[in-house]
Formats: structure tokens, C-alpha cells, sequence
């Protein structure tokens, strides 16, 4: 009898359990609530550091560097003597040439005045055609001479110049390519002895900008970029200069963008690399919602699972897009109008009001998700969607 019993009972018991795992998990719905937030739509693009104004300072005569007044990172201001180049040869060619010069000097006076004196005595009658000719060739020839000559006196003259290296405006040595005693040629290129840069205070980023969203730089537009160097802050510029020639590597089309750049720490130095974010719109205070809203469909995410509660369209204008909105009775489809988009959130313009709930996407089982969903860490970029991050310099 007891053996009946418990067979009973197992039996019962075996019921109960096979009664509850048939049942079907109330299914639960990821959502997000419809509030007012600010949306940027950014692009970003990679650069280089700059100074605003830098100067490549050469030599226009060959030589050899006899000293040196400046180095890496000396100061200097406009006129400064920075460089001197062996005179030796240039001195000599200016001698010589001042003694030509001197001596067709005299060659032209003499030739003058033999010259006025077969005019004279040619009105007269006393010399021949032939003499007075001779005389009036060879006074032309001595003018010609003497004009020569003077061009050459200049021009050695100069060339003793050039041997003086001065800088061309007032900045910062940033580079220098020669050391004393080296020989430079200017036969063909000039020569670069150093790089001066004006003012390291104010810089800019020349940035490639990629074909596809040049379209969208306009300039004013606020930039925030970083670079390596500091990664934990950010600086803030904006667009100057939107450059029409494009720039073709390896059949990518990229266009250069100038970002000013004000650097009153110095902290940005000239060739660094910076990752810039180029503000192309903001909105404050505006309603948003995921992205994910737009794409979710019940029918798709459920499968053979049936959605709890009624669902119902709303009627109205016929819209391309449209969200499903969570409500007493079940789930609501609304047709919405959105605005800029980040690429995470998009604005709405019309459709929903704030405090809605979006739905957007289908909460799993725990014990079939096998781990909770994980929400986005805030990041650095004072640009980017949702994130946070110290203060633009």
C-alpha cells in the first residue's frame, strides 16, 4: 500500500514540474526612456602640429660654414647674424673686381676725351671719316666695358654679403642642418641651413581629411583634438582654412584642413601628431533615443514568442521610420521625425514626447544570456556621444 503511494506521489510531483517548466518567461523588454539631452554629429580625422609661420633660412652662395651663432632652440630676433660662410674666395673675386672697374673706369675716360677730340677736328675737316669712326667705336666699347664692370663690382659686392647669414624674422630655431666647417653648394638648390619658426604660441594642425566628409567642414567649425604626448587632455581650435587641392595616396583622396591652435603652455610641439574631432553640429536640450529604437521589430526579435498585450498602430502621416513605444496595454508602433544623429543617439523632432518608453531590444533570460548586458563606459572625448572628459585648453 505504502509503495502505491509514493508512486502517487512521485508521479504528482513529476506532473508539478513538467506543468512549470512548460510554462512560457514573461518576456521583458529592454527600453529606454525618451528624455532631453545634447547631440553632437562630429568626424574625425588625424593631423600634424605646425608653427604658423616657419622659415626655411638658406644661403645663396656656396662656401664653407666658418661659424655658427645659433643652435637648436636659440631665439632670435629679425636681422640677427646666425650663420657666416668663409670669405676668403668672395673677397678675393670683389678685389678683382674693383680693379676692373677701376681700370675700365680709366679706359672710358681716356676714351672720351680722344673721342671729343676726333669730333672736334672731324667738324673741321682735319681727320677722315675712318679716324673719327675708330675713335667713336672704341669710346662705345669703352662705356659698354665700364658698365659691365660695374654690374660685376655689384654683384661681388653682394655675393660678400650672402657669406653674412641673418634671420629673416624673430622666432625659434627649431632646426639645424649644417655644422662649421661643412661645405654647401647653391649651385642648383638653395642650401638649408635652419628652420625658424615665429612664434611657437601660436600653432595649427594641418589635417587630411577623407573625401567622403569633406563635404561637411566648413570653416569656423570648433575642432577638439589630443595628441600623444598628453593623452589624458584636450585642446581646442577651430577651422581656418578648407585647402582646394586634393592629395592622392594610393588612389585615397584626402584634403587638407588648417586648425588654429593657440598654445600659451608650449605644451604642443611642432611635428606632433593629433587626432581631431571636427564639430559639424550640436543641439542642446533636444529629445533623443537610441539609435536601436529604429530598428527594432517584435516579430523579428520574438520569433515564435508572442508579445504580451495588444498591439496597435497609430495612425497618422505615413513615415519611413517609426519606433514601438511600451505602454499600459502592450506595445505601441509610432511613426517618428528625427533630426542629426551622433551614430549612438538621433534627435526627435516629432512622434514622441519625453518620459516615453522605446523599446530597444528584448531583455534574455539570465540563464540563457549566460552574462548581464553591459552598458557603455563614459570615455574622454568632450566631442563624442555620451562621454566626459577634462576640460578643452
Amino acid at each position: 500500500m505504502k509503495r502505491i503511494v509514493l508512486i502517487i506521489v512521485a508521479g504528482l510531483a513529476s506532473l508539478f514540474v513538467s506543468c512549470q517548466s512548460g510554462k512560457k518567461e514573461k518576456i521583458k523588454y529592454e527600453v529606454f526612456e525618451v528624455k532631453e539631452g545634447n547631440i553632437r554629429n562630429t568626424i574625425t580625422a588625424t593631423g600634424t602640429i605646425e608653427p604658423v609661420t616657419q622659415v626655411e633660412v638658406g644661403t645663396q652662395v656656396s662656401g664653407t660654414i666658418a661659424h655658427l651663432y645659433a643652435d637648436y632652440n636659440s631665439e632670435v630676433k629679425k636681422g640677427q647674424l646666425i650663420a657666416e660662410l668663409d670669405k676668403t674666395v668672395l673677397e678675393a673675386e670683389y678685389e678683382s673686381a674693383l680693379a676692373t672697374y677701376h681700370s675700365n673706369q680709366n679706359e672710358f675716360a681716356y676714351e672720351k676725351k680722344n673721342y671729343e677730340r676726333q669730333y672736334g677736328l672731324y667738324e673741321k675737316k682735319l681727320v677722315s671719316d675712318s679716324e673719327f669712326e675708330t675713335s667713336e667705336y672704341q669710346y662705345e666699347r669703352a662705356s659698354r666695358a665700364l658698365e659691365k664692370s660695374c654690374s660685376d663690382l655689384v654683384k661681388a659686392e653682394q655675393n660678400l654679403k650672402y657669406c653674412m647669414i641673418y634671420s629673416p624674422i624673430d622666432g625659434v630655431v627649431i632646426s639645424r642642418a649644417v655644422d662649421e666647417g661643412q661645405t654647401v653648394a647653391a649651385t642648383f638648390n638653395t642650401p638649408k641651413l635652419f628652420v625658424i619658426a615665429n612664434d611657437l604660441r601660436e600653432m595649427q594642425v594641418v589635417a587630411d581629411v577623407d573625401e567622403a566628409d569633406i563635404g561637411q567642414v566648413k570653416e569656423g567649425q570648433k575642432v577638439i583634438f589630443s595628441v600623444d604626448a598628453f593623452p589624458d587632455e584636450y585642446f581646442e581650435g577651430s577651422i581656418t582654412q578648407v585647402r582646394l587641392e586634393p592629395i592622392i595616396t594610393s588612389n585615397v583622396v584626402t584634403y587638407e584642413v588648417v586648425i588654429d591652435a593657440p598654445n600659451p603652455d608650449l605644451k604642443l610641439k611642432p611635428g606632433l601628431t593629433a587626432n581631431i574631432t571636427v564639430l559639424i553640429h550640436e543641439k542642446e536640450n533636444v529629445l533623443i533615443f537610441p539609435l536601436r529604437a529604429l530598428r527594432f521589430q517584435p516579430e523579428e526579435e520574438l520569433e515564435d514568442t508572442k508579445v504580451s498585450g495588444k498591439v496597435k498602430v497609430q495612425a497618422g502621416v505615413k513615415e519611413t521610420k517609426s519606433v514601438w513605444v511600451q505602454t499600459a496595454e502592450g506595445l505601441v508602433n509610432k511613426n517618428v521625425r528625427t533630426g542629426i544623429s551622433d551614430g549612438i543617439y538621433t534627435e526627435v523632432l516629432e512622434g514622441v514626447k519625453a518620459g516615453d518608453q522605446v523599446v530597444i531590444g528584448v531583455e534574455l533570460p539570465e540563464k540563457d544570456s549566460g552574462k548581464a548586458s553591459q552598458k557603455s563606459k563614459p570615455g574622454g572625448n568632450p566631442l563624442m556621444p555620451n562621454m566626459t572628459g577634462q576640460r578643452p585648453h
